[in-house]
């Protein structure tokens, strides 16, 4: 299992998730943040309003999701946002009690 963090810019939140949607990940957690990349941020504002989204995912739909976030959040401009997956050593339903796999989707 892999953790996929994602800051992009606001206005494309809405078409990631429903593009992640329509491969099948729709759990996910999502909130505004304000941060800067190496550009620094664009005077006179030292931060800028992003949204970050974080998902956990099966390892083998960790290329399909990576990729989902680039086609629908890269405009080619500075500012597109960063992707960082991170290992994730268990996940459990606190439903359930299911772990691992079985409790992600």
């Amino acid at each position: 299992m892999k953790k996929i963090e994602a800051i992009v810019r606001g206005n494309d939140f809405d078409r990631i998730k429903g593009a992640l949607q329509q491969i099948g990940i729709v759990p996910l957690t999502a909130y505004q943040v304000q941060g800067r990349g190496v550009q620094g941020g664009v005077p006179p504002y030292d931060l800028l309003p992003k949204m970050k989204i974080e998902v956990v995912v099966k390892d083998k739909d960790l290329e399909k999701v990576v990729d989902v976030i680039i086609r629908n959040a890269r405009s080619g401009t500075p500012g597109d946002g960063k992707i960082f997956v991170i290992p994730v050593q268990d996940a459990v339903r606190i439903r359930t009690g299911e772990r691992g796999n079985e409790a992600l989707y």
